[in-house]
């Protein structure tokens, strides 16, 4: 993964583009630890080879995972960085779309980027928090 300071001023975005083989959200929640961020958003295009999406389950308070494992665009992924427990915690959404034109989408537990991955994270000039953590 590459990454360049887009701007500063009261906040800085940056621009991440991962690399085939990166795993999205290990490598993003290293970027996080490294920058220090404690809240920040950020929005993404790419594509992954295979990745795991969960759908919440209310009654049951859990996530059902949803696996696949071909190749899908990015169309969309969406989230924020947060502290939980005093570290930085990614909880991020996305949409993806099949060869035949069909979209999946929930919350995001994990993908591989093939080939490449667009990311721009803001970060925020102050704080958030997390009261929990979402459990996949």
């Amino acid at each position: 993964m590459r990454s360049k300071l887009l701007y500063q001023e009261t906040e800085k975005t940056f621009a991440l583009v991962f690399d085939e083989g990166d795993l999205f959200m290990e490598n993003l929640l290293s970027f996080a630890k490294q920058e220090g961020l404690t809240a920040a958003h950020f929005t993404a295009l790419g594509a992954f080879s295979d990745l795991k999406l969960g759908y919440f389950v209310p009654q049951e308070k859990w996530y059902r995972p949803i696996e696949i494992n071909e190749q899908v665009e990015v169309i969309a992924l969406v989230g924020d960085i947060a502290l939980y427990e005093g570290e930085p915690f990614i909880h991020a959404h996305a949409v993806v779309g099949k060869a035949d034109g069909t979209a999946h989408g929930g919350h995001l537990v994990e993908g591989h980027v093939r080939p490449t991955l667009e990311v721009v994270l803001t970060e925020s000039p102050r704080h958030l928090q997390r009261d929990r953590k979402s459990v996949v």
